[in-house]
């Protein structure tokens, strides 16, 4: 299956307070239900169980309301192994709106913070909305600003994932979620692919693994972070 990109609504706030909303909502449905917040636990689990690293810093790009990567730590708090999370999202309206949270209003690919900020960076269904090159770009500034690693939750490209999305239509709560939700399969990428991005961007070594209902759960290490102390 060729990628395809095509607009996303969400991307541009293109509804109603209520319709962008009610995609936000889907959002989560789907990370709760769907695989990302498993997918996001396995990562953090991964590089605690090779760095011997019990508690990390971590910054969520293009955070949205960053329900994966808290809800995560919640879940891994159980197994001994905490986040300090910072959100980070081009729009407010995005963001979470309470003042418990830490949160940056930036671009994703413009990181307001200085080298090896965060043990951390990690991005949750963000990276296919971006073309091949963008990606190269973000996985270098997320690298920059990552100590230990990068980590990028997403899906995979597939023709029954597109068939799953279209399938979904008489569930998702707002008109934004039916036009993105086969969008953003159309224009995913593959394991392959994103491996590659990784590469080229400079991680030492990229770890990929692919996870049922077609996710994705990439680890870039940054140099000489990828054992245990």
């Amino acid at each position: 299956m060729k990628r395809r990109p095509t607009p996303e609504l969400l991307d541009t706030d293109s509804g109603t307070d209520e319709e962008v909303a009610g995609s936000l909502r889907d959002l989560r449905s789907f990370n709760q239900r769907l695989g990302g917040v498993r997918t996001a636990r396995n990562l953090i689990r991964a590089v605690a169980l090779k760095t011997g690293k019990t508690n990390f810093s971590l910054l969520e790009l293009a955070a949205g309301t960053g329900f994966v990567p808290m809800q995560a730590d919640q879940e891994l708090r159980h197994e001994g192994v905490s986040l300090d999370v910072t959100l980070l999202d081009r729009a407010n309206t995005h963001l979470p709106q309470n003042g418990t949270s830490k949160k940056t209003i930036a671009d994703a690919l413009n990181v307001p913070f200085q080298d090896s900020a965060f043990d951390l960076v990690s991005s949750t269904l963000f990276l296919h909305h971006l073309s091949p090159e963008d990606v190269v770009k973000f996985a270098r500034e997320a690298l920059r600003v990552s100590r230990v690693a990068v980590l990028v939750n997403d899906l995979v490209r597939h023709p029954l994932h597109l068939a799953l999305a279209y399938a979904g239509m008489p569930i998702y709560r707002s008109r934004i979620t039916r036009n993105d939700a086969p969008a953003s399969v159309k224009q995913a990428y593959t394991v392959e692919e994103m491996t590659d991005f990784f590469r080229t961007a400079g991680a030492v070594k990229v770890e990929a693994q692919r996870y049922l209902l077609f996710r994705m759960g990439i680890i870039g290490w940054k140099a000489n972070c990828g054992e245990r102390n």
